[in-house]
């Protein structure tokens, strides 16, 4: 007697969760070999975030937005890139079918929280602390992706997310969003941190010279 149940771990999970580490892997050896050796943690963790991220959105983010444009949908592509976000659909079905708010939000994403990425990295590369400004505008950005992404799907009751499967809840859905709002929410706290108390020095020093 067959079964009709989903599989719940499939070689297309493996394959793109595989994909993950392996970017996840670049960028760590990436911070390595760009930054001296006595960096800051905060600053290597930095780089690797965005570098990591930077290679998602132009990689698995661009492939998505290739083919959700243009009277292309995922569901009616083939290929690698294509079986990758059909395994994702499954938990989100709005990627499947070239979603407005999902393809807008992604346009957005791939051409320019991407590239803002490399530039803060090549800040961070150079030690300019003007990056903080900029991680502050990318990581706002995020957020705001995050929550229209989910907000409108939510308000209408989710009907296209599935959390029936364990991994499309807590691996698909839960981690793999999650970490794109706790880590810019920690990016933002740091670099207000230096930016504020830059600005705090900056006022102590004129008002000391004022009298």
């Amino acid at each position: 007697m067959t079964s009709n149940s989903p599989e719940i771990f499939t070689a297309t999970s493996a394959y793109s969760l595989a994909g993950v580490a392996a970017m996840a892997f670049v960028a760590t050896t990436g911070a390595k070999v760009l930054l001296p050796k006595n960096a800051r943690w905060q600053d290597s963790f930095t780089f690797i975030w965005l570098a990591f991220d930077a290679l998602i959105h132009f990689s698995f983010e661009g492939s998505f937005l290739y083919l959700s444009t243009f009277g292309r949908t995922v569901n009616s592509s083939v290929g690698p890139f294509a079986e990758l976000w059909k395994e994702y659909t499954r938990a989100d079905a709005r990627w499947g079918v070239s979603d407005p708010t999902v393809v807008s939000l992604e346009i957005l994403t791939v051409l320019g929280a991407a590239p803002m990425c490399c530039y803060i990295i090549r800040q961070i590369v150079k030690d300019d602390p003007a990056r903080h400004y900029w991680i502050i505008v990318l990581s706002t950005a995020e957020l705001y992706g995050g929550w229209m992404t989910f907000c409108p799907e939510w308000l209408t009751g989710s009907p296209s997310l599935d959390t029936s499967n364990p991994l499309y809840l807590w691996v698909y859905l839960v981690f793999m969003n999650v970490i794109w709002v706790v880590i810019p929410v920690w990016l933002m706290w740091d670099s207000y941190g230096h930016i504020a108390g830059s600005l705090r020095r900056t006022q102590a020093v004129t008002k000391t010279k004022k009298n």
